[in-house]
């Protein structure tokens, strides 16, 4: 009778948990996204108009697909679907993917690093290809012409763009769940972000990618930015996309902030910038450039670390979802960094500590019933 007791009790355990865990994935601060319950689930066939103006129809569910960029395997990997990957670029912007070396998978690009080899792609029979923006309409029409699915995405050019772009890819290659969860899971941490730095002063900020080149008006990066509670003074000196800004700008809205990435960390020795504010100050802040230089779900990471290097004292106050990882947000000289990438892969909010609270729960009935 003790042991049935026990039996029942652990299925309450079950059923709360069960419950916790679907209000954790419905607890979404704003309205951005729908819950996962109101998402639509995957069914196939799958038909969906890409940005080459292609009606594309994936018959069934994938089970081998190619990523043309790392943004595309990041996105797969962080949705749970990386088994499904035969080929993506290998290289140092997906090397933070875990499993995603030469070894595990096929390098899909020519010897250059960053052309698609198209015999490659072909040689892997993949039910599905996907297509970030930056893959040429050539280089798709090629890999149609061999007989093969590719689906092309739309560029992002917002926070809002990679929830759906995220969405898509689920519905595309059959991992819908998985998709819902790290879009509401991405949501809840820009919502706790916006509500920190909400009313607060915002730094003048500037983000080097190298070469005096800088994100502006349009871009995903600028939006990151402005979500962190920062201004972006690229913008604010009229640029858009991605340019050069020159020197006087640099002079003229003298950023508090200089963000680089932990590839080219290294800010350029010119007046133009060692008398700025941030440089004076030592306000400068290292993020690591596969996060931010892709519009996928781990670009919330450099998001968190800029809005904790900006405004502090926001997050003592507040409880804030903190996905930074240890080699994001070091605020510190530019000149003394090291490029690092992180290996963590990331789960939904709040899911961690309820399948903590399961297990601590299960262990304890269970050395009860061997009692």
């Amino acid at each position: 009778m003790k042991q049935k007791r026990l039996i029942a009790c652990f299925a309450v355990v079950l059923v709360l948990t069960a419950s916790l865990a679907a209000g954790a994935g419905a607890g979404v601060s704003t309205g951005t996204v729908q819950s996962a319950s109101a998402q639509p689930t995957c069914s196939f066939p799958f038909e969906k108009t890409d940005a080459t103006g292609t009606a594309v129809t994936v018959e069934s569910e994938p089970g081998r697909v190619v990523a043309l960029q790392p943004s595309a395997a990041q996105t797969m990997w962080e949705i749970g679907a990386k088994k499904k990957v035969v080929g993506l670029p290998v290289g140092p912007y997906t090397s933070f993917l875990n499993g995603s070396k030469s070894g595990d998978r096929t390098d899909i690009t020519k010897q250059d690093g960053y052309t698609t080899n198209i015999e490659s792609v072909v040689s892997l029979t993949p039910d599905l290809v996907l297509a970030p923006n930056v893959v040429s309409n050539e280089t798709v029409e090629k890999l149609r012409s061999a007989g093969l699915t590719v689906y092309k995405f739309k560029s992002g050019r917002s926070i809002e763009d990679i929830y759906r772009k995220t969405t898509l890819t689920g519905q595309l290659v059959g991992a819908c769940q998985g998709a819902n969860q790290r879009v509401e899971a991405m949501n809840e941490t820009v919502s706790s972000i916006e509500s920190a730095v909400e009313n607060r002063d915002r730094p003048r900020v500037l983000y080097l990618m190298g070469d005096g080149y800088t994100p502006g008006n349009g871009t995903f990066i600028n939006r990151v930015i402005t979500l962190a509670g920062g201004e972006n003074i690229a913008a604010s000196a009229g640029i858009t996309g991605y340019k050069q800004i020159n020197p006087e700008s640099v002079i003229k809205q003298d950023p508090q902030w200089i963000v680089v990435g932990s590839d080219t960390p290294n800010i350029p020795n010119q007046t133009a910038y060692t008398e700025t504010t941030a440089l004076k100050q030592n306000q400068t802040v290292v993020v690591n450039s596969s996060y931010i230089s892709q519009p996928a779900p781990r670009v919330i990471t450099p998001m968190n670390s800029l809005a904790r290097s900006f405004h502090p004292d926001a997050f003592e106050q507040t409880n804030a979802t903190d996905e930074s990882t240890a080699t994001d947000g070091k605020t510190t000289a530019a000149t003394n960094a090291t490029a690092t990438t992180g290996t963590t892969e990331t789960n939904g909010p709040g899911f961690g500590v309820i399948a903590a609270m399961l297990a601590l729960l299960g262990a304890t009935l269970v050395a009860r019933l061997r009692q």
